[in-house]
């Protein structure tokens, strides 16, 4: 029998699928302020730092995965987006949601005060996926 130990998991990463694995790291550290832990020498890989969890890129399509796990599916216009919606959280929404903007992501929804409590913007990437501008919901404590 396994131990506890061994059958507990920690979220590590949140891949995201990309045109461009160079342009999306760059601008996303831009954009969002992160600092950029790898970008891998065949430009296939880059990482993020964020915390706990790690943000990485991909490209939208591998020969390694394609036939195996299936291709990734792709928004085809802005009306659609993608099966996932990335969302970070600033002390400063209103700061965070125009430098997003004014570093390349589209504006999408200004931030508001939601009914939930949380205020929240939504901007797109350069590839077209949600991006999530808020609040903590319940803000983090500090130790």
């Amino acid at each position: 029998m396994a131990s506890k130990s061994n059958l507990s998991p920690a979220f590590a990463y949140t891949v995201v699928y990309v045109k461009d694995v160079v342009k999306s790291v760059a601008f996303y550290a831009k954009a969002f302020g992160f600092n950029v832990r790898r970008l891998d020498e065949s430009n296939r890989w880059g990482e993020l730092e964020s915390g706990q969890t790690t943000i990485a890129f991909t490209p939208l399509h591998q020969h390694e995965t394609d036939n195996l796990t299936g291709k990734v599916q792709a928004a085809r216009s802005s009306q659609e987006r993608q099966a996932i919606e990335v969302c970070f959280d600033f002390p400063d929404v209103d700061a965070a949601y125009k430098r997003a903007v004014e570093n390349g992501a589209v504006a999408v929804s200004k931030p508001e005060q939601k009914e939930w409590g949380q205020k929240v913007g939504y901007v797109r990437d350069i590839d077209g996926i949600v991006v999530r501008i808020g609040t903590y919901v319940n803000p983090p404590k500090h130790h």
